[in-house]
């Protein structure tokens, strides 16, 4: 029996199911609020959570009219709701396809900084012409090299955090010297999809690195995970992927007894006019079965995916951790205050310093 399970949350819109909006205590018409937000991350924080994931994309997630529509930006999300917790990390998803590396460097520094050291980023691809045709810049290449595009992307990030050593500034009032210019590196990284000089305008994050994370579901995305990631998700369990920070994936519906979650689900399914399916396994039940099923296969960690929010992860905080809890299979209290340290990963020394 693993004792130290690693549980986190993926937390979009109101939810996992497509219906999850019309559930009878989903929040519809707050989704687009900050309270919204962090009371999903202080209820995570409740459950001393690793973290949560916030997910995003750079298209509308459906053409019906009976579905949520719209997001806000993840990185802003989780900068604003960060603050407002201790202990939680939190791993914003970004398009790597059509945005600038420079920039999301920056943005996932600063949200290292304004976390104290609890930030962190899912990088994932766009492979759909809509979403293409928004920047008009170009058609849209193949999966092979838009997840190699992914890895150089990865790379030019991590060059970027580390282009400031981290006693660059100075800050010295007497002497009029804020920064040691010699201890900013220009990266000059030039690959077959960027060309950045560097070095960064923000310093170098509290965490040193902030973990990266991959969901790694088909071959090319298992080899961008091996290549780039600190954390990886998968949806099937036994994907071959190589690395002890591994989280497998699992839709959760939740309920008192197992009849009651199955009856959520249809009536959700009802609604939504067909039954839901998913790139990852769907439990269906209750806290203490899942608690069961998670001790059995003994596997490092679960990113839970609630399908309707707040009510399955309540489901999660105030059921399934204290059922492991019980079982001595889960922390009593967080033993780090950054994400890397609840992750067990050592701050990695800069490349660039002497």
């Amino acid at each position: 029996m693993p004792q130290n399970l690693r549980l986190a949350a993926a937390l979009d819109g109101a939810g996992w199911h497509p219906a999850a909006w019309r559930a009878p205590d989903a929040r519809p018409g707050e989704l687009f609020t900050a309270r919204y937000w962090a009371d999903l991350a202080a209820e995570a924080e409740r459950g001393l959570l690793d973290f949560v994931t916030i997910e995003d994309s750079l298209g509308p997630q459906t053409d019906r009219t009976d579905r949520v529509q719209g997001r806000l930006d993840a990185v802003l999300i989780a900068s604003r709701i960060a603050p407002l917790t201790r202990h939680l990390g939190f791993i914003p998803t970004i398009v790597t396809t059509h945005t600038e590396p420079f920039h999301i460097s920056k943005a996932i520094a600063t949200l290292d900084y304004v976390s104290s050291g609890r930030g962190g980023v899912r990088v994932r691809i766009s492979a759909q012409q809509s979403e293409s045709d928004h920047f008009g810049r170009r058609q849209v290449p193949a999966h092979e090299e838009l997840f190699d595009e992914a890895a150089d992307y990865v790379e030019v990030v991590r060059r970027l955090w580390d282009s400031w050593e981290d006693d660059a500034e100075i800050r010295d009032a007497a002497t009029g010297r804020f920064v040691d210019r010699d201890k900013l590196h220009y990266i000059d990284f030039e690959g077959r999809f960027f060309s950045v000089k560097g070095p960064s305008i923000t310093p170098r994050p509290p965490q040193g690195q902030p973990p990266v994370a991959v969901l790694a579901h088909v071959p090319v995305a298992y080899r961008l995970a091996e290549r780039s990631a600190d954390v990886v998700f998968v949806t099937e369990p036994e994907a071959p992927v190589q690395g002890p920070l591994v989280f497998t994936d699992l839709v959760v519906f939740f309920g008192d007894s197992e009849q009651e979650a199955e009856e959520r689900k249809a009536r959700l399914d009802a609604i939504a006019g067909a039954e839901y399916r998913s790139d990852a396994e769907i439990f269906v039940g209750t806290p203490a079965q899942l608690a069961d099923r998670l001790l059995d296969h003994g596997a490092f960690g679960y990113r839970l995916r609630p399908a309707v929010l707040p009510h399955d992860l309540t489901a999660i905080t105030r059921g399934l951790v204290p059922e492991l809890q019980r079982r001595g299979a889960f922390r009593r209290e967080y033993e780090a205050n950054t994400l890397r340290g609840l992750l067990g990963l050592d701050r990695p020394a800069n490349r660039y310093a002497a």
